[in-house]
């Protein structure tokens, strides 16, 4: 997948695709059932397979100092949208100057003269444009005289009801990332760089790995089983283990949140690597101890239990499942 931190100057081979709009917040089950369905019209049609999303996230720049929303950061998106098997990604910088467009400068500025869209592809509740004056009906009827088709997708349900990215971030504000992964298609994944901590886990025989979530969306404070991806260069490579997400009343007195992720069998030097951290299970809320003792046969129990939960996990986690439509 190639992709472009831009929706100007796009270079000819580009252009001309099927596109599938949105912010794809989480990629669940409903984004790619928008997804598969570009990706039908395009084999249909014999052109690209692209996808547009909006960097930063549009409640950011109207609310920059707002509780972390997003799901997935453009890092993160990215991967899950390849694994779609989509040709080209298209990050449209989002600021209030692009935010001020009217819908007819949109359509004409970006979706025909940068992108040379041949079909446009959104979902049932679309909107665009200043004040979110333009909608589905009003693209189909602009595409119409540009010269592109538009197709809107319907809600997609599940047995627990309508897939969304809300109800995504209401499962994991709750301690339910098994929830969160049924509406997904995927597990819920965090990342980033280990960072030095103050090195108390390995004192009492469990070393951690400190992960700072920034930007995104905060789960449930508690200890989970989970699966962890160290990049190793050219490959990921996946270590069960169990992490503690909270401010670690017991050892700690600074209150700050951290993420703390304990692997299993594994004794490699982790600090500056960057690690993915994927979220299976939810095994009890985080809480103070009287002593670094009962901490430790705490957490030996918490690592017992997360170790019988992976047991009957497949070693990698699932990706997104490709409606029929999809390459």
């Amino acid at each position: 997948m190639r992709l472009f931190r831009h929706t100007a100057d796009i270079p000819a081979d580009a252009l001309g695709a099927v596109v599938a709009i949105g912010n794809f917040d989480g990629v669940h089950r409903g984004h790619q059932a928008v997804i598969g369905a570009a990706c039908g019209l395009a084999q249909a049609s014999g052109v690209p397979l692209a996808v547009m999303t909006f960097e930063p996230y549009p409640r950011e720049v109207f609310n920059p100092l707002g509780e972390p929303f997003r799901l997935t950061p453009l890092r993160i998106k990215a991967r899950l949208i390849e694994a779609l098997g989509v040709d080209f990604l298209y990050v449209q910088h989002f600021d209030r100057d692009f935010a001020n467009l009217s819908p007819q400068q949109f359509v004409s500025d970006i979706l025909v003269a940068g992108l040379g869209a041949s079909h446009v592809v959104v979902g049932y509740d679309f909107q665009f444009g200043s004040k979110r004056q333009g909608d589905v009906a009003l693209l189909q009827k602009m595409g119409a005289k540009q010269g592109f088709a538009v197709t809107s997708v319907q809600p997609v349900t599940g047995e627990a009801g309508l897939y969304s990215s809300t109800a995504v971030r209401a499962a994991l504000s709750s301690g339910r990332p098994a929830e969160a992964a049924a509406i997904l298609g995927h597990w819920w994944e965090l990342e980033g760089r280990v960072e030095h901590g103050q090195a108390k886990g390995g004192k009492i025989g469990y070393p951690t790995a400190n992960l700072k979530l920034t930007g995104i969306l905060s789960p449930a404070p508690g200890v989970y089983a989970v699966r962890a991806g160290i990049d190793m260069g050219d490959a990921t490579h996946w270590q069960k283990g169990v992490a503690n997400f909270g401010k670690r009343p017991t050892i700690a007195s600074d209150g700050e949140l951290v993420f703390e992720v304990h692997l299993f069998d594994y004794q490699e030097d982790l600090y500056g690597r960057h690690l993915r951290v994927r979220l299976i299970d939810y095994l009890r809320p985080e809480m103070r101890f009287a002593d670094i003792d009962t901490l430790k046969n705490q957490i030996a129990q918490d690592a017992q239990a997360a170790r019988q939960i992976l047991a009957n996990i497949p070693d990698m986690p699932p990706r997104p499942a490709p409606p029929q439509s999809l390459r």
